[in-house]
């Protein structure tokens, strides 16, 4: 089938699916794809009502209580070293004063390194639209700890407050104070003694997959107009693992149709409590090239796919960014015939192992 007919069918399973599906869901149920057929009017009291329902993901009541349904189950850290590949893991708390923890990941590169050799360190973002999932996440778990094993890099992997509770720009708050709280560790005698043995502060790369890749586009523009003390004002490099942008504005293959749209929108307007409109740079860096230009890092990686439902914005980015004025290095992936974040939960085939290698070989180059 040509890619312009693949990308037509897959585009109108969209339009039938729940955004909750788009977003979430990497095999689409087939109850999913069919339209929901309207619900009896009951009578509810205040509390049971709904603001917003990602069917299957999250659901958000007028009372304030959050329901999620997607990305709550968790597995433990592996202090001793997991089985699988070596990689200790720990939970820690990176910044007390905000409540900020994270799970950090240490090769076993790390202790067959000479004292005097650091580690690169990967300061890394969940994905989930900015409802859902946590670092200790099944999928994120071991993501996190094979990319420690294959760079070989400290990893950490940031736990940030997640929407409706704590709308945008709370997760990008958390974001850059994980950024500042990992440099200052990184620092002989830091508070984490992983990463003041074995974290190299002037080799930190911002990473995250879909909302969390983002929230690391975001971080590095933060660090131009926000300086760290002791570190300046760019990060050694920026993985964007297909990444969550969107605009008003339909762009090459998107979909033109407005209820397709308006559900894209919605989900925005949702994480940031309706501040935020679809052009808004934290959502459509294309909407400012001249703030775009300052982007604070040396190297971008772009990694996207072939049926990713961002795959537009994603090579748009790559396009843009150079257009824009931006000075650093740029590599962009591109997988065919696979859709968005295929390689959480097909970590082990054999283009999920590609694209590992390509986002490991840039973060030994940072």
């Amino acid at each position: 089938m040509p890619i312009s007919a693949r990308r037509v069918l897959w585009w109108a399973a969209l339009l039938l699916a729940p955004l909750a599906a788009l977003l979430f869901r990497y095999q689409f149920p087939i109850q999913l794809l069919k339209p929901r057929a309207a619900e009896p009017k009951v009578a509810m009291d205040a509390g049971s009502e709904i603001e917003y329902d990602m069917p299957g993901v999250l659901r958000w009541h007028k009372s304030g209580r959050v329901e999620r349904f997607d990305g709550t189950e968790t597995v433990p850290p592996s202090p001793s070293g997991d089985p699988a590949n070596g990689v200790a893991s720990k939970d820690v708390v990176l910044d007390p004063a905000a409540n900020l923890s994270a799970r950090l990941y240490l090769p076993p590169a790390a202790a067959a390194a000479a004292a005097e050799k650091r580690l690169p360190v990967v300061v890394f973002f969940h994905g989930g639209a900015f409802f859902v999932h946590t670092a200790a996440s099944p999928l994120y778990h071991r993501y996190a700890a094979t990319l420690a094993a294959a760079a070989p890099a400290v990893v950490v992997s940031v736990d940030y407050r997640l929407a409706p509770e704590h709308p945008i720009p709370a997760a990008y708050d958390d974001a850059f104070a994980a950024l500042r709280a990992v440099v200052a560790a990184c620092r002989p005698g830091g508070p984490e003694p992983w990463l003041a043995a074995h974290g190299d502060a002037a080799r930190v790369v911002l990473a995250g997959d879909s909302a969390g890749a983002n929230m690391a586009h975001n971080t590095a523009m933060r660090l131009r107009t926000e300086r760290i003390d002791g570190f300046g004002d760019k990060v050694s490099g920026v993985a964007l693992l297909h990444p969550y942008f969107w605009g008003k504005e339909p762009l090459g293959g998107e979909p033109t149709d407005a209820a397709v749209r308006g559900g894209f929108e919605r989900a925005w307007q949702v994480a940031c409590a309706g501040e935020l409109g679809p052009d808004h740079p934290y959502i459509n860096p294309m909407a400012s090239p001249e703030e775009w230009r300052q982007l604070g890092c040396r190297r971008v990686l772009v990694t996207t796919a072939e049926l990713c439902w961002f795959v537009e914005r994603a090579r748009a980015y790559a396009e843009g960014i150079k257009a824009c004025g931006w000075d650093g290095e740029l590599q962009v992936y591109d997988t065919m015939g696979e859709g968005h974040v295929y390689f959480l939960p097909k970590y082990d085939s054999d283009l999920a192992a590609k694209e590992l290698a390509v986002v490991a070989d840039f973060v030994r180059r940072c």
